[in-house]
């Protein structure tokens, strides 16, 4: 009698797998965030198949910063569009108009600033849970997370006070307020993820393929040169971002690793065209994927702090 035995990313699927039905069985109003980077595209396929033919039972939910790159949104609303799924963007731009986050003096990054505006929409549309792509390899703060991680009446995270995930079953009580914030990925690698990219054929954003793109220099990272900005307006949302006459700018063939958004994203010299080339790449790389990443490299607490605030 032969047995069937599933190889490790047929292993890490099924488990995803069961994790998203999961949130269908046991919350009432789930959202998916989804950015257009490459975790979330895997996320979009393990729900497809969790879930089709019927309907996604969950729509989705994004952050913009303001700092985007133009590609990465284009290709999150092509894709929310041609899967039929409702997108819910909500962005840092209307929530310090209306006061609801406040900018520090001098501070050009606006990650901190998506906390109000992930809890304001997490409130506003009474999500119980949400459903993101974030993996334990990544940093030293995500590997503390559980598959199902609780979070307070306030949306903050304690990793003292999570729930034991015996067996594979799931906590998943909420009270009025509280959410749930779950990770179908929490064991997948960087490698496993463009493995099931290329495995699964998924259309990835252009930008983590090589390509030229004008660049300058700053704190030991190459930075993208933001867009030029046309409308006299309105300000300019890349103010103090911009290279300085010190930070000279330089044409280069590059790609992003691992995408936030404009002033946080390090591009990475790379002549990798096709995902095998990627694959390739990631297999010999010896810094971190997210050690291209301008907000984690200001503090090695940096991610912990924000995902105690409420931070994704």
């Amino acid at each position: 009698m032969s047995s069937y035995q599933l190889d490790h990313l047929q292993y890490l699927e099924t488990e995803a797998i069961h994790v998203m039905r999961e949130v269908a069985a046991e919350f009432e109003r789930p959202a998916l965030l989804f950015s257009g980077g490459k975790d979330s595209i895997c996320l979009l396929r393990l729900a497809e198949k969790a879930f089709r033919p019927a309907d996604l039972p969950m729509p989705f939910l994004n952050v913009e910063t303001g700092h985007e790159f133009p590609e990465l949104l284009e290709f999150r609303d092509r894709r929310a569009k041609e899967l039929g799924v409702k997108l819910i963007v909500r962005t840092v731009d209307e929530a310090i108009a209306k006061g609801h986050a406040h900018p520090a003096p001098g501070e050009i990054s606006r990650n901190k600033l998506q906390i109000p505006v992930l809890l304001g929409a997490i409130e506003e549309f009474q999500f119980d849970c949400a459903i993101g792509g974030a993996r334990r390899d990544e940093e030293k703060a995500r590997a503390k997370e559980r598959f199902f991680s609780f979070r307070d009446a306030f949306g903050q995270w304690d990793p003292k006070n999570q729930r034991p995930e015996i067996w594979n079953l799931y906590n998943a009580k909420v009270n009025p307020g509280e959410n749930m914030r779950v990770f179908p990925l929490s064991n997948w690698t960087e490698m496993d993820v463009w493995e099931y990219i290329k495995k699964e054929k998924l259309e990835v954003p252009n930008i983590y393929f090589s390509h030229e793109r004008d660049c300058y220099r700053k704190g030991g990272q190459w930075l993208p040169v933001p867009p030029p900005h046309t409308d006299a307006t309105k300000p300019d949302p890349f103010e103090g971002a911009r290279p300085k006459p010190t930070e000279p700018i330089k044409r280069m063939v590059c790609r992003v690793r691992t995408i936030a958004d404009m002033i946080s994203t390090g591009m990475i010299d790379s002549k990798a065209y096709t995902v095998d080339d990627i694959i390739g790449e990631v297999a010999a790389a010896r810094v971190t994927e997210r050690g291209t990443r301008a907000d984690d490299k200001a503090s090695e607490a940096a991610m912990d702090d924000r995902k105690k605030a409420g931070y994704f």
